[in-house]
């Protein structure tokens, strides 16, 4: 069994619905496809949720009407046989007015969450009928066995239970289709896995069934060695750890949900991140059995925020860590980076919600220092402490641009550095020239 999924941008138009189909029916093994809402409508959707909100009716009706409207034009576009058209519209019709329907109602946390589960239930509907016109698959609701706990957490024994009994019942069957991104909660409510949890479904599925491998598919092909937004001259990675694909995920690398491998890594699942608008590229292959490689990549990761206690009463103290970390741990914010001296600690959040009451809460153990416009720059690789010269060639061409913290040791596979955003690009592509010499010759594609 592989499992696929598609992104949003992947099943954004009708013409790269049918780029979709054709990659699945080139796999010529059992698959599940697991699909996003089409682009854009994850986005409508949230300003459909903040209209309800606000109590703001006029602007929620534009939004549902032009929702409904977009799914109309294409499934006309899209579906070839009357009877499917039919079908779509009587689909789309339910929709609406369950839509319509919630600005009626009082707006609840529950509300909510039925409304982001829309799209990925429209936008696999829609393809099911597509498929129906040309080839043979099961359509599969991820309600049925997609399941998460009070805290939130995947209960992944009764997905793996659930969703074994659902396809043993199809056994003749060898293509299946279902939403990422939703399930239910404990209390067999409609929820989600979060914004982008459609690549951790994927990976939730292909544990479960102990997949032979799990493929996603972006507009991207695969992890490059650097941010292509901001640098030129980048690549795609061939081939990445586990390790070194959390840590970009985490820091910065756009591709991937930073949960989403977990399990995959758990069962030790190959994943594959492919481009669906150039299927022939490689891509990247990230696995346990990945050559090692001094560095692999580097990421970003902006509006990074950090702050500094300087307190004399750290010194030779022992229990001070801990009531700094109780602050964090009571405001439910975490940290991203920290550095200590004898009399300081240096760290960083992204999250400042409650930047004041942690400010507030930590006046007491010294002085406060708040700096923002941050930016962490993540160096992912083989960087055992035991490898000479891997630094030196990182600082020796930073030698001109302020390092406001640094990170290392940590991990085997992470070297970050905290700098001005206003600098980020200049050190993505200073680190880029330096660390990448392979870029000078023309024929050297890859690492």
């Amino acid at each position: 069994m592989i499992v696929l999924k598609f992104g949003g941008t992947s099943v954004g138009s009708v013409e790269n619905f049918r780029k979709v189909a054709g990659i699945i029916n080139d796999v010529k093994e059992p698959k599940i496809v697991v699909l996003s809402a089409m682009s854009g409508v994850t986005n409508t959707l949230v300003k459909l949720i903040e209209n309800l909100e606000s109590g703001d009716t006029n602007n929620a009706l534009v939004q549902i009407n032009a929702l409904n409207e977009k799914y109309i034009e294409v499934a006309r576009d899209l579906l070839d046989d009357d009877n499917g058209f039919y079908k779509a519209q009587v689909f789309l019709n339910k929709h609406h007015q369950q839509l319509l329907s919630m600005v009626t109602e009082k707006f609840t946390t529950t509300v909510e969450r039925i409304i982001m589960a829309e799209g990925e239930l429209v936008s696999t509907n829609l393809f099911q009928l597509f498929m129906e016109e040309h080839s043979d698959s099961v359509l599969l609701s991820a309600l049925d066995f997609m399941q998460i706990d009070k805290y939130g957490e995947p209960n992944t024994n009764v997905i793996q239970d659930r969703l074994s009994k659902i396809l043993a019942n199809h056994l003749s069957k060898d293509t299946f289709i279902t939403q990422g991104f939703i399930c239910r909660n404990e209390k067999g409510e409609i929820d989600n896995l979060k914004r982008g949890g459609s690549d951790y479904s994927a990976s939730l599925i292909g544990s479960a069934v102990n997949a032979k491998q799990i493929q996603i598919w972006t507009d991207i092909d695969g992890m490059h060695n650097n941010d292509p937004r901001y640098v030129d001259q980048t690549f795609s990675v061939q081939e990445i750890s586990f390790h070194e694909a959390a840590e970009l995920a985490y820091f910065g690398a756009k591709i991937l949900h930073p949960q989403s491998i977990i399990p995959a890594q758990e069962k030790n699942i190959p994943v594959l991140l492919k481009n669906t608008f150039k299927p022939e590229c490689k891509g990247t292959l990230i696995h346990n059995k990945a050559r090692s490689e001094k560095i692999r990549a580097i990421a970003a990761k902006d509006n990074i925020t950090a702050i500094k206690i300087k307190s004399y009463r750290m010194l030779m103290a022992y229990g001070f860590l801990k009531k700094v970390f109780e602050v964090f741990e009571q405001n439910k914010t975490s940290i991203d980076m920290i550095t200590t001296s004898e009399v300081a600690i240096s760290l960083t959040i992204d999250n400042t919600s409650r930047l004041n009451e942690i400010t507030r809460d930590l006046q007491g153990f010294g002085n406060i220092e708040i700096d923002s416009e941050l930016s962490i720059i993540c160096i992912a690789g083989d960087l055992a402490q035991n490898n000479k010269g891997i630094t030196s060639a990182i600082f020796n061409g930073l030698k001109d641009i302020p390092v406001r913290m640094i990170s290392y040791g940590g991990s085997n596979y992470n070297l970050s550095f905290l700098v001005k955003t206003s600098d980020k690009i200049a050190v993505l592509n200073i680190l880029n020239q330096g660390l990448f010499p392979e870029l000078k010759t023309e024929n050297a594609l890859y690492v």
